[in-house]
């Protein structure tokens, strides 16, 4: 599926949404793998204020946003570490997670004892077979990295009861999801038709692999896998740092991974096709300026950290006024020149410019943007993994090119900002990556996890004025009432 303004959105197979006879892309369970990808662009598991609270407000970068009262209980849990394990959001996390991980359960084993029946598999249904395994992959990682120990649920539930098992090490989870992807990699395709434009492949699935190995701190095999996907070609960084969150951008030659989502005249704000992730997301005013909640904002802390002229500030932070207050005092937001009006009431300073839609979109369909893929994986995140997996493991100079590679795409051909990193020390290269994630990743999924798994949580949330985090505070507590169902069956994490 590709972006709405095309005008052959109708030759395009929606994600989420079977289409009766459709099987040219192989095998008699898409059907069920289409659900695969409505689910994961579903609000509790990306598209949504809950999946931007576990992921984003616990860093140093961002913050709920919006207006003091609006969700004052999800800004006290996830902004200022007040966690509660009755909190509505973690409860949402993990369900949708466990939603997802249940139906590739069902996939997998049906595919299993249809091979047995039949005595083979098609093409389709073996990658049919290997998205189930990286979208059961992916909801693991987002459950081990919130949670730690989690159940292992990794068998088809036919009963509730079935799934009331205790929690797993969360080293038997990774090696759940080391061979999850390691099935998917060995049958998804390297590339799709544009028909399918989309849905995973090959490269996809490797660079998530690449990710679990980077939260892990396996040097080794972050940097062997990260430097294969690069190796492949498949992936570039010839699309303008301007042009990646733009819809025109969409599926761009750096997209490794990217949920498609669309609007159409007859559902113009629908989550069967679409998702709220920029409506979450938008400015929160009146009128022309009512685009959404105006959650998930960036802080202070992260519009400091850009580099004098870096151009990548201005297409991260969303500049405007509030009520009351002259449009003119602000510049025009590129590329469409709108200086927004927020309600007087609004905490942030910013929006998020990673989710800002297209004013024409906005008046053909709903102001809601529905329509605005959801970025999961890009090619620069591979390149920085690569850089960083390479310093780690001897080969600075190796580090110094890829890191290069992504400084130079963005400073967009003027010699006069981001100079080239030169240093042949691993102690200020590795200070000059972990910088280049912050600001080239910025508002995007890894950074409380990025500072996490560098150790250095405590040090730079408290330098931010976030003095409430605690190492404890690197795990959520399960949700209550998961524990208090399970009868006893699940334990709470230690401390809550």
């Amino acid at each position: 599926m590709l972006t709405i303004g095309c005008s052959d959105l109708l030759d395009q197979r929606p994600q989420g949404e079977w289409i009766q006879g459709d099987e040219s892309g192989g095998g008699s369970f898409q059907s069920d793998v289409f659900t695969l990808y409505a689910k994961m662009r579903g609000f509790n598991v990306t598209g949504g204020t809950t999946a931007l609270a576990v992921h984003c407000f616990r860093s140093e970068d961002a913050e709920k946003g919006s207006t003091a009262s609006d969700g004052a209980a999800h800004g006290k849990m996830y902004d200022d570490f007040e966690y509660i394990a009755t909190n509505g959001l973690i409860a949402g996390y993990w369900t949708g997670n466990y939603e997802l991980i249940i139906l590739a359960n069902k996939v997998i084993a049906d595919i299993e004892q249809s091979e047995k029946e039949q005595g083979s598999l098609s093409d389709g249904d073996r990658i049919n077979k290997s998205e189930a395994h990286f979208f059961r992959a992916f909801a693991f990682f987002n459950l081990v990295r919130a949670f730690g120990d989690v159940p292992k649920i990794d068998f088809k539930v036919n009963k509730a009861e079935d799934a009331n098992i205790p929690k797993s090490p969360a080293a038997e989870i990774y090696a759940l999801i080391d061979a999850d992807l390691t099935a998917a990699e060995a049958h998804l395709p390297k590339t799709w038709p544009a028909v399918y434009t989309g849905r995973l492949t090959w490269g996809a699935a490797r660079s998530l692999h690449a990710k679990t190995y980077m939260q892990r701190n396996d040097w080794a095999n972050m940097y062997a896998v990260s430097t294969e996907v690069i190796k492949s070609g498949l992936y570039n960084l010839n699309t303008p740092y301007d042009k990646i969150f733009r819809e025109s951008g969409e599926n761009s030659s750096e997209s490794v991974f990217e949920l498609q989502c669309t609007a159409t005249p007859s559902q113009p704000g629908s989550n069967e096709i679409g998702s709220q992730f920029a409506q979450v997301q938008g400015v929160r005013g009146a009128g022309e300026w009512n685009l959404g909640w105006g959650w998930h904002t960036p802080t202070q802390s992260l519009a400091d950290a850009f580099e004098e002229g870096d151009p990548r500030k201005n297409e991260t932070l969303l500049y405007f006024v509030k009520t009351g207050e002259d449009p003119n005092t602000i510049e025009p937001n590129k590329p469409w020149g709108e200086r927004p009006v927020a309600n007087a009431s609004v905490v942030n300073k910013y929006y998020n410019k990673k989710a800002y839609t297209d004013p024409t979109m906005r008046a053909t369909y709903t102001k809601s943007g529905h329509w605005y893929n959801i970025r999961l994986i890009r090619y620069a995140d591979v390149v920085l993994m690569a850089a960083e997996a390479a310093n780690e493991t001897g080969k600075t100079g190796e580090a110094m090119e890829y890191l290069e590679m992504v400084r130079a795409r963005a400073r967009g051909g003027n010699a006069a900002v981001l100079p080239k990193v030169t240093t042949t020390d691993p102690a200020e290269m590795r200070k000059a990556i972990r910088h280049e994630r912050r600001v080239e990743l910025g508002m995007e999924f890894d950074r409380f996890y990025d500072l996490v798994r560098w150790g250095v949580a405590l040090e730079v949330l408290h330098a931010a004025g976030k003095t409430n985090y605690q190492d404890k505070h690197a795990l959520l507590p399960l949700p209550q009432a998961e524990v208090d169902k399970s009868n006893g069956v699940l334990k709470q994490n230690p401390n809550y």
